[in-house]
């Protein structure tokens, strides 16, 4: 029988985090969508360039913002940045912390039962969380959502990284009638909780999550929890109903009916209303396909971008229309920030680009910068890319000087090389098409956006169909640019 130091346990695990990888390369997940969260007048950009990262995100995204639960501003919404305008920053990223680490766990442990399991009852905790937050008329659902899934990460991670350590805890449980929370503490020398807090004190996690992995006991309360109490309780009584209902297959409602009660109060709830909540979670869990994947084997998201040949998605006028009607729903909201992220999006996704930047023109230094952009490794590549507003007989200053649409469906070949100027071949030089959308404001050139893909379009590049949202697309970005210029606020991306 392991030694009963909590320490030693604590450093076995974390050699095993290392020894296998790190759970879903979460680190790094959790740094990008944290930096979102914490940042300034970049905080919306950047968290739809996190969940643009990643396809499975990105339909999650799209599928919480057109829920009822945001139904009342009654219109689709079709792009992750109108979904980050409307949901929050703070939901997109609890929503992307818990969807990170479930697939990457699933996918790092697809032959563990046990952690299958407990991943099970993670994401159906979640759905418990949410449907009780909404019930509550509560605010920060999705941080209730990913509180609960993540309650039982020292679970999860015992169940990967120490399955014999997790193997003697259960032996303990059968044959010797002692509970569980007993079993773990003789056997781990600290509690599943402490461990949770622990991994997550590592990985960098909010505090408010970090506090909410503590199991809180239900009670009679006279004032009502703060925020973090709330979480706590929320929590913990998503996460025993779900093990009910995953643990026992012919779970008793009475059961579940007990522990809805015994929090109703804490929750600032009627008894009936939880138990309904949980009932409604256990419905809408079985049509989540987060759920599904991991009770089923991850299996590709259903309703991802289909390519065609040319590197552009089969729909994409469907998509850039869609897009362009996404941009007029807010524009007269929207800051010119805001919009240029979702054009930026909607020409991202709607040509199935390898990379989309934004250039705006200095007037002071007469020079054109990259400033934003979506694409591998672009955020590396934004300081090499900057030319001079002089004019050279390049398709950045033809397209700029005639303020048209300007279309290169092969870069590579010699005889059009003189068109390319240097800064463009040195810094893209895997780029076989591009294109240029200039944005022409009071009638001088403001800036364009730039779209590459690193292999060669097919047929006659852009057609007709698809050049007509490109350019409502255009009018939009010219009208927020003029708006702004009329208010003597110059646009600083």
């Amino acid at each position: 029988m392991p030694v009963r130091n909590p320490q030693k346990t604590l450093e076995l695990l974390w050699k095993r985090v290392r020894q296998r990888g790190d759970l879903p390369g979460f680190a790094n997940v959790v740094s990008a969508i944290m930096s979102a969260i914490r940042g300034e007048d970049d905080r919306e950009f950047n968290m739809t360039k996190t969940v643009l990262s990643d396809p499975a995100l990105t339909q999650k995204v799209l599928r919480l913002a057109n829920s009822a639960m945001y139904s009342v501003f009654g219109q689709d919404i079709n792009t992750v940045s109108k979904a980050v305008l409307i949901v929050g920053t703070e939901s997109i990223g609890h929503l992307a912390l818990g969807s990170k680490l479930i697939d990457g766990l699933a996918r790092a442990s697809a032959g563990s039962t046990s952690t299958h399991n407990e991943m099970e009852k993670a994401v159906l905790a979640g759905h418990i969380a949410r449907q009780v937050s909404c019930a509550a008329s509560a605010r920060d659902a999705e941080e209730a959502v990913v509180c609960s899934m993540l309650h039982g990460l020292g679970r999860m991670m015992v169940t990967f990284y120490l399955p014999d350590h997790w193997s003697l805890v259960q032996a303990r449980c059968a044959e010797q009638g002692v509970d569980e929370a007993q079993a773990t503490l003789d056997t781990l020398g600290l509690g599943l909780d402490e461990v949770g807090r622990w991994v997550a004190q590592k990985w960098g996690l909010p505090t408010a999550l970090i506090n909410s992995m503590r199991d809180v006991l239900p009670q009679t309360v006279g004032e009502p929890l703060d925020h973090a109490g709330w979480l706590g309780a929320v929590s913990t009584m998503s996460s025993r109903c779900a093990r009910v209902l995953c643990d026992e297959a012919d779970a008793s409602p009475g059961e579940l009916a007990d522990i809805a009660n015994s929090y109703a109060d804490m929750l600032g709830m009627d008894g009936s209303e939880m138990f309904a909540a949980v009932q409604a979670a256990r419905e809408s869990a079985a049509q989540d396909a987060l759920f599904v994947s991991v009770a089923k084997s991850l299996k590709p998201e259903k309703g991802l971008l289909t390519t065609a040949p040319s590197g552009k998605p089969v729909h994409a006028v469907r998509i850039l229309t869609r897009g362009v009607a996404d941009m007029r729903g807010v524009s007269n909201s929207a800051t010119a920030y805001q919009l240029m992220t979702m054009a930026l999006e909607t020409v991202y996704q709607g040509l199935g680009l390898s990379r989309a930047i934004v250039f705006l023109r200095n007037g002071n230094e007469g020079k054109y910068f990259a400033r934003m952009g979506f694409g591998e490794k672009v955020q590396e590549l934004i300081p090499r890319l900057v030319f001079g507003e002089a004019y050279q007989p390049d398709v950045f200053h033809a397209g700029l000087a005639n303020d048209r649409i300007i279309v290169v469906k092969d870069a590579k070949d010699p005889a059009f090389a003189s068109k390319l100027p240097r800064w463009w071949r040195d810094a893209l030089p895997t780029v076989h098409s591009l294109v240029v959308l200039p944005l022409t404001a009071n009638r001088h050139p403001a800036g364009f956006i730039y779209g590459d893909w690193d292999m060669p379009l097919s047929g006659t590049g852009l057609d007709a169909a698809e050049l007509l949202p490109l350019n409502a697309l255009r009018a939009l970005m010219v009208q927020a640019i003029e708006q702004r210029c009329q208010q003597n606020s110059p646009l600083i991306i």
